[in-house]
């Protein structure tokens, strides 16, 4: 399953690491990636690729959840199909 990651934040040291880190914990590949920082804050999102043996997007999210919070940041995931439907114009 192909999801879409987001990560919303103040900018500081350690997101991208943070979220690379335990995105491999969970065996979860990155696809692609795209980042910027605006008006000090930092926006990040990812396409990734979640193996069909850790295909719970519920754990996973909530395992993000705790990472963002400890990061500072929002982060938030959805399967790539439902975002594709919510973002078509």
């Amino acid at each position: 399953m192909r999801a879409v990651l987001t990560v919303i934040g103040k900018d500081k040291v350690g997101i991208i690491a943070g979220v690379s880190q335990k995105l491999a914990a969970l065996n979860i590949n990155i696809l692609d990636v795209s980042q910027t920082i605006m008006d000090s804050y930092f926006t990040m999102m990812m396409v990734l690729e979640i193996s069909k043996e850790k295909n719970n997007l519920e754990e996973i999210r909530s395992e993000l959840n705790e990472l963002g919070e400890s990061l500072g940041v929002k982060i938030s995931i959805q399967n790539e199909e439902i975002f594709n439907v919510m973002h078509k114009l």
